[in-house]
Formats: C-alpha cells, sequence, structure tokens
C-alpha cells in the first residue's frame, strides 16, 4: 500500500508511454507467475527485462528498486498484475497481453482507478481525495470541448474531489477571462498565475515552513515552488499521455491541448452517463482487487450491441452486418474496419508527402521542433522525419510509431525496431531519430540503435545503413559510430555505417531534395553512406570524419 501525500491529482508517471508495460507484464508472467515479489525475483526480473529488444533503461544500480518501479506502479495501479500473495496477471492483464482491442483494455482501467483506494491511502497532510482522476479528466475535456495543458496543469489537477467539479471549471474560465485581458507577456501572466496557484494550494505547507524537499537541503519556498511546479508538469503530462493512450483523444502538438475525438463523443459521453463517480471497496482490497482486475468493467458503448451496431452503421455506412455476428464478432468489425480506413488515410498522406504538397508543411513543423514549441517533441519529430523520408527519395519507407485511427501520431516507436525503415530494393536505411543530448544520448541510443541496423540486416539478408538525427550530436556518439565503421562484429553483422547528423544538416538535406531539378534518387543516398565508409578510411579521428561526412551532407545531391 503507497501513502499519498499529494494536495493534487495524484496519477501515475512510470512507464512514461503506457504501452510499454504491455511487453513488461507479459515477461513477469512468463517467468515469474506463481512466484513471490521480492528483492529476489525483482532483480531477476531486470535482469531478464534489460537484455529485451524493448527495454532502453539500465536498471543497474539497483535492479530491485527499478523492477518495483516499473511493476509497482502503473501495471498495479491499473489492476493488470497482483503481487501478493504471489506474482499473477489478472484477468484484464491478460486481456491487455492477448487481446487485440488493447486501447478498450486501457480505457477500463483508467475509469476505474481511484483515490483513495486500498492501494493508496492518504495521509493526513494530504488533500481530501474523493476521485477517479481519468473519469473527471475525460469530463472535463468534453465539457470544455477542449482542455490546454496549462488548464490541465494549473487547474485540473486541483480536482481531488469530483463534487469540485464545477469550482474547477469556474477557475479555469477565469483564467481564460484573466489571459485574454492580458495584452503582456503569456510566459509571465502564465509564470505568476502558476506561482499564485501554488502558493494557495501548499499555503500550510509555506506558513508552517515545511518547505524542504527531497534531495535537497534547500528549504527556501522558491525552491519549494519550483519543485512543485515540475511535478505539477510531470502529472500532467502523464494525464496527457494516459488518456491518449484510449483512442478517444487527440491533441493539438502546436496548440498543446487535447480534445475528444468527433467520431468518439457518443462513446465517451456513454461512460461518463453510466460509469458511477464514487470510489469503492476503500477498505476491502480483495473486493477491490476483483474490480480492478475485472476486464468487463465499467460497461461501454461498444458492449451494447444494438449501439455498437448504430457505431459500425454511421461510421462505415457501406459495410453489412452480418446477422449471426456475436458481439465479439462485431467488436473484431469494427477494429479491422478502422484499421483499414487508417491504412488508407495514411497512403493518401504518402502520395500527398511524395508530390511534395506538405513540404511546406514539414519545414514549418521542423522549425517548431527546434523552437520547442510543440507539445510531445519526440514524437512529432519521429513523424515528420518519416515524412521527410518519404518526399526525399524513392523507396518503401515506414513509420514504426503509433498512429491513431485517423493517420495522426500516437505513440513513439516502442524500442525493440528503428524508428523509421527505408527499403531501397538493394539496399535498407534504419533512421533513428532522438531529443536527447548530452551524455544521456549516446548511454540510450547507442547500443540500442547499433542493434536494430544488425536486426534490421538479419531479416532482410542485405546492405543496410543507418542514419542518426538529433538537434545536437552528443560527442561520444560520434566517437561511437566512427569506431563502428571499422569494427567488425560478428553480434552487429559485421561493421556497421551509422552516420550521425545534426537536425539542421538533415532539414538542408530536405530542402535540397525539393529545390532540386530532378527527383532523387536511392543511388543518391547510398552514394552518401559509401562515402561515409571512404572517409573513415581517409581520416584518422572521428573529428575530422564528422566534419567530413556534415559536409557531404549538406551537398549530398552534387552532380
Amino acid at each position: 500500500m503507497a501513502r499519498i501525500d499529494s494536495k493534487v491529482i495524484f496519477v501515475t508517471t512510470s512507464p512514461r508511454t503506457p504501452a510499454k508495460m504491455i511487453p513488461e507484464i507479459g515477461l513477469l508472467n512468463t517467468h515469474f507467475a506463481g512466484q513471490r515479489w521480492n528483492s529476489e525475483t525483482q532483480r531477476a526480473f531486470m535482469e531478464l527485462l534489460r537484455e529485451e529488444n524493448y527495454f532502453y533503461g539500465k536498471g543497474a544500480n539497483d535492479p530491485a528498486f527499478s523492477a518495483r518501479d516499473r511493476i509497482n506502479r502503473a501495471p498495479k495501479a491499473l489492476g493488470f498484475v497482483v503481487l501478493s500473495p504471489y506474482i499473477q496477471l489478472t484477468p484484464a492483464g491478460e486481456e491487455l497481453v492477448n487481446s487485440r482491442r488493447k486501447e478498450e483494455i486501457f480505457l477500463r482501467q483508467l475509469l476505474k482507478f481511484q483515490i483513495p483506494s486500498p492501494y493508496h491511502k492518504p495521509t493526513e497532510e494530504s488533500a481530501d481525495f474523493w476521485v477517479k482522476p481519468y473519469l473527471e479528466l475525460f469530463r472535463l475535456i468534453r465539457y470544455l470541448g477542449s482542455l490546454k495543458f496549462d488548464e490541465l496543469m494549473l487547474f485540473g489537477l486541483q480536482l481531488v474531489d469530483y463534487r469540485q467539479f464545477y469550482a474547477i471549471l469556474q477557475k479555469i474560465d477565469q483564467f481564460r477571462t484573466a489571459k485574454a485581458e492580458n495584452d503582456g507577456n503569456y510566459k509571465k501572466f502564465r509564470s505568476e498565475y502558476l506561482e499564485q496557484e501554488l502558493r494557495e494550494i501548499y499555503h500550510d505547507e509555506i506558513i508552517s515552513g515545511n518547505t524542504l524537499t527531497r534531495e535537497t537541503k534547500d528549504a527556501s519556498v522558491t525552491k519549494f515552488l519550483r519543485t512543485k511546479a515540475n511535478n505539477m508538469r510531470d502529472y500532467a503530462d502523464a494525464c496527457f499521455r494516459y488518456l491518449r493512450v484510449t483512442g478517444l483523444v487527440k491533441i493539438s502538438h502546436l496548440g498543446k491541448s487535447i480534445t475528444i475525438v468527433p467520431e468518439k463523443i457518443q462513446e465517451v459521453d456513454y461512460f461518463l452517463q453510466n460509469t458511477d463517480r464514487e470510489p469503492c471497496f476503500i477498505d476491502n482490497e480483495r473486493q477491490y482487487i476483483a474490480y480492478l482486475g475485472n476486464p468487463l468493467f465499467p460497461v461501454l458503448l461498444t458492449d451494447n450491441r444494438e449501439l455498437l451496431e448504430h457505431q459500425l452503421r454511421y461510421t462505415f455506412p457501406q459495410f453489412q452486418i452480418p446477422k449471426e455476428a456475436t458481439l465479439k464478432d462485431l467488436k473484431n468489425i469494427l477494429e479491422v474496419e478502422l484499421e483499414n480506413r487508417k491504412e488508407q488515410i495514411l497512403t493518401e498522406q504518402v502520395a500527398a508527402i511524395k508530390d511534395y504538397r506538405l513540404f511546406e508543411d514539414i519545414n514549418t513543423t521542423f522549425e517548431q521542433i527546434l523552437d520547442n514549441s510543440l507539445y510531445d517533441t519526440p514524437l512529432m519529430l519521429e513523424w515528420n522525419t518519416w515524412r521527410a523520408m518519404a518526399m526525399l527519395d524513392g523507396g518503401i519507407v515506414t513509420a514504426n510509431l503509433k498512429f491513431d485511427d485517423y493517420g495522426n501520431p500516437m505513440s513513439t516507436a516502442q524500442g525493440n525496431i528503428a524508428d523509421i525503415v527505408c527499403d531501397y530494393g538493394d539496399f535498407g536505411l534504419t533512421v533513428e531519430v532522438t531529443m536527447k543530448s548530452g551524455q544521456r544520448q549516446y548511454e540510450t541510443e547507442g547500443e540500442p540503435i547499433t542493434r536494430h541496423l544488425a536486426k534490421y540486416k538479419r531479416e532482410t539478408e542485405k546492405p543496410a545503413y543507418c542514419l542518426f538525427i538529433a538537434p545536437i550530436i552528443n560527442e561520444a556518439c560520434i566517437a561511437h559510430f566512427y569506431a563502428l565503421h571499422k569494427m567488425n562484429i560478428y553480434y552487429y553483422g559485421g561493421s556497421s555505417t551509422i552516420v550521425p547528423l545534426p537536425l539542421s544538416v538533415f532539414i538542408k538535406m530536405v530542402e535540397d531534395s525539393y529545390n532540386a531539378s530532378y527527383i532523387p534518387e536511392p543511388s543518391h543516398i547510398k552514394r552518401f553512406f559509401e562515402r561515409s565508409i571512404e572517409l573513415t578510411h581517409l581520416t584518422d579521428n572521428e573529428v575530422e570524419w564528422y566534419r567530413g561526412i556534415t559536409q557531404e551532407a549538406l551537398n549530398w545531391l552534387r552532380q
């Protein structure tokens, strides 16, 4: 049981990307089901997890703690696993691992998450919790039509009791009015408003002098408020990500706001009207576990055959519903039709990209990424780089990020495969992108990138290269990739041709492709990487090689 001392909505922030828990609880169940969850099994779990292609972390300093961080948080809190007396997946966890309709499973579990519960008991210092946070956030978005990230952070997180719903609405309305009347700098206005709200939320702590935060000796009010603001940003970001995994909302990355997908409004209205807002089984862990792990509760619109048939007819009027189809059959039919529609949308997008009709939009998005003016910049970088690669030259360019039902980017590639894969017939190319910089870039990207390239070469049995893109390239990455050009490592399928480029240089390559008097071909890409190999033999250090290959990139279409 966790003790909650928060003054704002408490939600899980680990894992940051909800879908990552799917293979991890599958791994836990395969190797540890029926065992006790203790320091021994926790360390063993991390040892296995570190060997998996989809895992990017290290968990080396304290493997047992890392295991608890990954399993005791979201997987347990959302009812996918039970860890006492023995490790096992709940029926909801089994569905998440095995079912095709993962968005529906996530939705049910999010709607049941509550504070307080047998898993999460508020302390005397915490807010007076009485809420199912995700249920009320859906209600807030539906009521307002659109909720900006700052509004969720400043006010939505204060919805610790569902009976305060209209008071929070009033706060948001007052903020919007004050924002409209503000003629000054929004950043300054927001900062002042945030401090005002924080001082109100943490009034008792400030008055009593209880302002010392963990891992610091600085007890100043300024440091205290800055820490609380950072925590609220993390919680708001987690709310956005976990709501998005349901497929019912869409994110405006430029406006940094969240809305209900228009075609999904009926589904949202259904569970808002039919899901009990009251927390339940507060003091009965056995009943709470059974309730939380039930994959059939709460009831959704898609559980009502009549309403589901209506949705199918409305969304796909040309489709004839088989009379003998069961409810499960209808759900599968809807999923297949949605997937087919998504593929058609993506096909049309690629056609527009290859005709250079989206060049200005792609270029503008890169500028916004460099300015860090978008929500979820890593996702937007991965998505926009896929679009740029599709436009850059021929070949079949595949993005491994997850798209929603309407072809919009939903979450980044899951880690067991390259971000983008380009098939040029007689050779291939993997493309990896990151917003990370400094030593963190080398630690988290270096080895997985090499592994993904080796995996692609094994699967295709043809030559392949890798392009690594980041706003700033870390020196350790440059040295690492330079060395891999020259090293014959059997584990990686021989030498690895990986070229790191700053995003600004890649943008120049895209612009050159647009401005060229001819359509670039795969041979231009191949020539660029062959030139990288040549440069490793003509230079005796990574600095000269990197300088040389950067110049090659800036002139990659020279005749």
